[in-house]
């Protein structure tokens, strides 16, 4: 069942805010979303872009068996590859340097999962954009949510409900501090926000 997705703060300024992770007055990001919206099409479409950019081309580091760890959007961005969270930062990097709020989700699968949420029409989506191998599934829509991966409550997994402005301390802390490596995301990985 689909979850209602809650923003934590009641102003949109906050989910367009560019910080450390987000950082989406980088050069590279703003040429890419320029280019991922030209013409200034419209806000569906490139937000169905810029999912469809980071979903297919960005790499998710444990199906391309990558031992990079990344996580400010534009590095994400430069070396094509992520861990879910990173991968989160740069779809709502891609988004805000378009004026699209964007903000972060979660999911407590068997280890915490981050997705985003974007505001459009008036209302807010969460958006998947892990990438479509090792049975996850997630596509963009609107109207009903395709995620990666279904939360199963009799396993104990479960949705969090907010959208924050800015990705969980505890995902940051997490890949910044993570040791480049084979299976690097196996060490630590964090399990509630």
């Amino acid at each position: 069942m689909a979850l209602d997705p809650t923003p934590t703060s009641d102003r949109l300024s906050d989910y367009l805010a560019a910080d450390a992770v987000v950082d989406h007055g980088h050069p590279a990001i703003r040429s890419l979303a320029a280019a991922l919206r030209p013409g200034g099409e419209d806000p569906v479409e490139a937000a169905k872009t810029a999912f469809l950019f980071v979903r297919d081309e960005v790499e998710h580091v444990i199906d391309a068996d990558d031992p990079r760890v990344t996580w400010r959007a534009s590095d994400v961005l430069r070396e094509r590859v992520g861990i879910c969270y990173a991968k989160a930062h740069l779809l709502a990097a891609l988004l805000r340097a378009q004026g699209i709020p964007a903000g972060f989700c979660y999911q407590e699968l068997s280890a915490l999962h981050g997705l985003n949420a974007v505001y459009l029409h008036g209302k807010w989506s969460r958006l998947d954009a892990r990438g479509n191998r090792t049975g996850a599934g997630g596509e963009f829509s609107l109207d009903v949510e395709k995620l990666a991966w279904p939360v199963d409550t009799a396993r104990g997994e479960r949705d969090h409900p907010e959208i924050h402005p800015a990705p969980a301390p505890v995902v940051v802390d997490f890949l910044m501090t993570a040791a480049p490596g084979p299976g690097w995301y196996e060490k630590g990985l964090p399990r509630t926000l």
